[in-house]
């Protein structure tokens, strides 16, 4: 007999500086925060948005957020609104790496080895309940494959060279549910002629939303980068204590900036797969043209468009 699998946490990731998309959040916002914390969607925020797609998986006191101190002023409010420790703050931001790493750490001090769903909070997703249960998708394949860590792979509808590429295997794992299939490789931002190709053979959106269980997220970092693991190994002994916040800031201190994508999922095809997701118009907004596309395509005119001199693009 089996036993009973530990319930999903929900990590979502919200320490990025939105550089890209920030001569549009800063017209609608009025000044330069991240686009996590801009009211893009009918006064929503995409943080907001994302904790609503996070409560689709996990319960409140199973949702960890991940920040960068220098944003304090638009993350304040939710420390008083997260269960405890639930907030992790980053002294800087040094990639998605440690931005992943970190707050993992924490989740397996809070819970143990259980599974945990990535989610960045620049996403725009057209239906949320579609594609939370693509993630619960992905929960029960790594309930099966304990060792695995799942990418959800978006069915593209246009070569767009600015996505990182997906290249799945023709065969599906052994596992029972939505088909699960091995990654051959990643392709980041190909040119134009080369996504046209991967368009072709079948290949998949990255969406950068992932599901692990902490164990299978350990080990791939240790495996891809282990430099990383080893400076935030030395650091995994003070978390929750009084020592903590000083040996972070040591840690990110000694670390260049580590992107997830390029150093550790391009480095561990052998330990990843993918779920393909349909029916979903799905968009990463990291320039004003996608965010206006999004829109479009969903008939919403919010009402900071009437201001904004930024022509889609």
């Amino acid at each position: 007999m089996g036993t009973q699998s530990p319930p999903a946490w929900s990590l979502i990731l919200a320490g990025g500086d939105g550089l890209r998309l920030r001569p549009l959040t800063m017209q609608i916002a009025g000044d330069a925060r991240p686009k996590q914390f801009c009211p893009m969607l009918d006064g929503e925020t995409l943080l907001d948005r994302t904790r609503r797609r996070a409560s689709l998986i996990s319960r409140p006191d199973r949702q960890v957020i991940v920040v960068t101190r220098t944003h304090e002023s638009y993350y304040g409010a939710l420390a008083s609104e997260l269960f405890p420790d639930r907030l992790v703050v980053q002294p800087g931001n040094r990639g998605t790496a440690p931005g992943i790493l970190y707050p993992i750490l924490r989740i397996s001090e809070l819970a143990g080895d259980v599974p945990v769903a990535i989610l960045p909070s620049d996403h725009y997703v057209s239906d949320e309940e579609i594609f939370a249960g693509y993630v619960r998708a992905a929960i029960s394949v790594v309930e099966e494959q304990q060792e695995i860590v799942v990418l959800l792979g978006i069915e593209p509808h246009h070569p767009e060279p600015e996505y990182g590429w997906i290249e799945p295997d023709a065969v599906p794992l052994p596992v029972g549910g939505e088909p699960a299939f091995p990654i051959r490789r990643f392709w980041e931002k190909p040119p134009d002629p080369v996504a046209r190709r991967l368009l072709e053979r079948g290949c998949l959106w990255n969406s950068f939303v992932m599901v692990g269980r902490v164990s299978g997220f350990l080990e791939l970092i240790r495996h891809t980068a282990p430099d990383v693991m080893a400076v935030f190994e030395r650091a995994r002994a003070t978390l929750g204590t009084a020592s903590e916040a000083g040996t972070i800031e040591r840690a990110y201190a000694s670390l260049p900036s580590v992107g997830f994508s390029e150093r550790v999922l391009v480095g561990g095809c052998e330990r990843l797969a993918t779920i393909k997701v349909k029916g979903v118009e799905w968009s990463d907004w990291g320039g004003a043209g996608r965010v206006f596309a999004s829109l479009a395509s969903a008939g919403h005119r919010p009402s900071w468009m009437g201001g904004i001199d930024l022509a889609p693009r």
